[in-house]
């Protein structure tokens, strides 16, 4: 049944919920998890113009929103749940919780947080009206829902989800605004940044997907502009391995490391010429933010989270599809995860990266 768009009468568009006042999203995970899924959002978002988004979130998402223009209108920080929004086991969903949750009366709760083995039960514990996500073959069924496959990049996906309940892509990248609160962070902290800056990001959650510390050292050498060096505080050694590495000097180096938050970072990045990067949260954010991106990229990665343009971000993909240690399988989604924590992204050269990153510079 078609419905008419609450905010375009005139406009009949296939999927929209009647009568929605209240919108929940569910995605309560890290800073590059919630950019991808931010063109799904705003699709939600302007497919409801009148009705209040709630992202169902963590605590950093809380700080990092409040304040910040965009689609969503406030933030439930869920306390640790197994499977939605902690991967750690033992940790049921609190009765207050859940009693707080239903006393909001969502119209409409859409599940953007992976195949729903977890996450679904929790939103149609929710009471909404309608609700909508993804799916797995193990998984209960939503209202709508679209099947759930690994290999198929992230922001896409969720866009499928979005057009379930009539939402539209104007974007299919993020963007997210700096804000002054952002700026005055930054400037109090490391005062005027110097011209010509770019920034190295060495770390990444999984350390399969970190390119060596020495070849981030490399590349900077060879550009020779001033660097920021940044980490948060479980990547001070990687960052201090990167600085140590660097062999010309002939350059400010700042090292940046568990002393910005997110908004500050984001105003960091705004003020670089280009941030070079493993693919982690912080290259998303850049991005975010209108800075030029080159980043390492396992291929496996690529395919679920890679810039979806090419004008300003570069991917550079490693190909390699087993453990450089063992041997076993990393395109085998049924396969467990062997124990070796090696690089898997050695095979880029810095050749490649340097190359990519002086084509970016010129403009």
């Amino acid at each position: 049944m078609l419905r008419l768009h609450a905010g375009d009468p005139m406009t009949a568009r296939p999927g929209l919920v009647g009568d929605v006042r209240s919108v929940a999203v569910l995605r309560a995970n890290a800073i590059g998890d919630y950019l991808v899924a931010l063109p799904a959002i705003d699709a939600i978002k302007r497919a409801y113009p009148e009705a209040r988004l709630t992202l169902l979130g963590t605590p950093w998402h809380a700080e990092f929103l409040s304040g910040r223009p965009g689609p969503v209108d406030d933030v439930v920080a869920l306390p640790p749940i197994s499977g939605v929004s902690t991967p750690e086991h033992g940790y049921p969903v609190p009765d207050e919780t859940r009693a707080e949750l239903r006393e909001r009366s969502f119209d409409l709760a859409v599940q953007i947080h992976g195949g729903g083995r977890f996450t679904n039960p929790f939103l149609r514990s929710l009471g909404a009206r309608v609700t909508a996500g993804l799916r797995s073959p193990d998984a209960e069924e939503l209202d709508r829902w679209v099947p759930y496959t690994y290999f198929q990049h992230e922001t896409l996906r969720f866009l499928q989800v979005a057009e379930l309940v009539g939402g539209l892509a104007e974007r299919l990248e993020a963007q997210v605004p700096v804000t002054g609160r952002d700026r005055a962070e930054l400037a109090e902290s490391f005062g005027e940044p110097p011209s010509r800056l770019i920034a190295l990001h060495p770390g990444a959650t999984d350390p399969r997907r970190r390119w060596p510390a020495e070849r981030f050292a490399e590349v900077a050498d060879r550009l020779g502009r001033p660097v920021a060096v940044t980490g948060n505080s479980a990547e001070k050694d990687l960052v201090e391995a990167t600085i140590a590495a660097m062999r010309g000097r002939g350059y400010p180096v700042i090292p940046v490391v568990g002393t910005l938050t997110l908004g500050g970072l984001a105003a960091l990045y705004e003020r670089c010429d280009l941030v070079i990067s493993n693919d982690t949260g912080p290259r998303h954010l850049a991005a975010a933010v209108g800075t030029p991106t080159v980043a390492v990229y396992w291929c496996g990665n690529l395919i679920n989270a890679g810039p979806l343009t090419r004008t300003a971000h570069r991917p550079l993909v490693s190909w390699t599809t087993r453990c450089p240690s063992c041997g076993a399988s990393g395109v085998d989604v049924e396969a467990e995860r062997c124990e070796h924590d090696g690089t898997w992204v050695a095979d880029v050269s810095v050749d490649d990266v340097t190359e990519q990153a002086e084509d970016l510079l010129k403009g």
